[in-house]
């Protein structure tokens, strides 16, 4: 059972930025898809960003709209988002998730493990 936890988050000022970090249990890290999500109260969990285990990256435009990096370290199995210019609408609990071994797919159910999720919140 791969083991996700999250760091990084906090309270920002809006046009702020934030990293995110989760690094993940396991031997064969480098095999894994990697997704961020977030929910904001009262309503669903979305997909934010997502890197295959080869660094080719995807992103909801919708939300990112190039302010949004998704990277990762595999040698010290960890995945990272960097948030830059944020907004009180990036506000929500983020989410790291894992998907091994990698089968493409970013919806929600597509993942296998998810983190306990860190709280972002951008004051305006």
């Amino acid at each position: 059972q791969v083991q996700l936890v999250e760091s990084g988050g906090g309270l920002v000022q809006a046009g702020g930025s934030l990293r995110l970090s989760c690094v993940a249990s396991g031997r064969i890290f480098r095999t894994y898809a990697m997704g961020w999500f977030r929910q904001a109260p009262g309503k669903e969990r979305e997909f934010v960003a997502a890197i295959s285990w080869n660094g080719g990256s995807t992103y909801d435009e919708q939300i990112v709209k190039g302010r949004f990096t998704i990277s990762r370290d595999n040698a010290k199995n960890t995945v990272y988002l960097q948030m830059n210019s944020l907004k009180p609408e990036d506000t929500a609990v983020y989410y790291c998730a894992a998907q091994y071994p990698e089968r493409g797919g970013l919806g929600y159910a597509e993942y296998d493990a998810w983190g306990q999720g860190t709280q972002v919140t951008v004051s305006s």
